[in-house]
């Protein structure tokens, strides 16, 4: 395990130097999004949603908009001004019995490390809590962000369970509860009897996730038959002057010409002039000469077709219809 936080609980006059580590781990099969035509990974880019544009992780800031809808923008020198007083202290508050925390607030459980040099008071203030079947109601920040937390201890180790505020605990609001309902000596007897048939001792390691199982089974089952593919190799980077991006930009300019030429009065469909590659007049694009072709160090013969002298057109199409008429 990989320590998350050093600090020290201030038990009293008491400094307890420890290490905190995550105490939990959910198990679960890591599935990716996936393109189902080729195994392409499905990625997510950052985008502004003014111009469109990528934005980097360092260009990020966060915003808080208010009820009227104004925006305010703190950056990371804001939060760094905010107090932390608890940021590398764990402060006991006050001791409480156990049973009067209330299950609903617990979140997140971590496990307590003392340093080498602080094994005596780790051992007294874990002896203070069992001896007293008490836990301690403590403040600290994880994360830059302060939390309630109770310290409790788990076998020889004492472990520290973050807490939610009391604010951010809902109200259950159920008028159908505060009906009056009737239950009959009989119908509480029956239950409690079902209650007691399937009484036990509560053992965790009995039960297993049958999802989780049935999943891993059924990977194993295509990697076995030889339902896999290799992951497709990602694509090289394309060059500036081609994709789509490219092409939204000439939409894009094609889009700003229309609307230029719609201010001015003109059709927007209206053609090109003859410098952007069209026959004055005509609207119709000219012909590009082939270009010149090497072969084996030779440059190519390949020259602009000879012209007939009458027509304008070029000769060798003039000969070829020619010879079909003659035959």
């Amino acid at each position: 395990m990989r320590a998350i936080w050093k600090g020290a609980v201030a038990f009293g006059l008491v400094n307890v130097p420890v290490r905190l580590y995550a105490a939990t781990g959910e198990h679960e099969v890591r599935l990716h999004q996936v393109h189902r035509e080729d195994g392409g990974r499905i990625r997510y880019r950052k985008v502004c949603s003014l111009d469109g544009e990528s934005v980097e992780w360092s260009d990020i800031a966060k915003g808080y908009e208010t009820q009227d809808g104004e925006l305010v923008v703190l950056t990371d020198e804001d939060f760094q001004q905010l107090p932390l007083s608890t940021e590398r202290e764990i402060e006991v508050l006050e001791f409480v019995p156990a049973e009067q925390v209330d299950p609903i607030l617990l979140q997140k459980t971590y496990f307590l490390e003392p340093d080498k040099s602080a094994a005596k008071p780790y051992a007294l203030l874990r002896g203070a809590l069992e001896e007293t079947d008490r836990v301690a109601v403590v403040k600290v920040a994880i994360r830059q962000r302060e939390s309630m937390a109770v310290l409790r201890v788990r076998d020889k180790v004492i472990v520290l369970q973050t807490l939610l505020w009391p604010d951010e605990v809902r109200e259950a609001d159920f008028p159908v509860l505060d009906d009056d309902v009737t239950v009959r000596p009989q119908e509480l007897t029956m239950a409690s009897s079902l209650v007691e048939s399937l009484a036990g001792d509560f053992d965790p390691s009995q039960y297993e996730d049958a999802y989780v199982a049935a999943l891993e089974q059924l990977i194993a089952a295509k990697v076995s038959s030889g339902d896999t593919q290799a992951p497709p190799a990602p694509p090289e980077e394309e060059a500036s002057d081609g994709g789509g991006e490219v092409v939204d930009l000439l939409a894009a300019l094609q889009r700003s010409v229309d609307k230029a030429r719609a201010a001015r009065g003109e059709d927007a469909q209206a053609p090109e002039p003859a410098e952007s590659g069209t026959k004055k007049g005509t609207g119709t694009p000219k012909k590009k000469k082939p270009a010149a072709k090497t072969t084996a160090g030779k440059a190519s013969t390949a020259a602009t077709p000879a012209k007939d002298e009458d027509t304008g057109e070029d000769a060798a199409p003039a000969r070829r219809r020619a010879r079909t008429k003659a035959s």
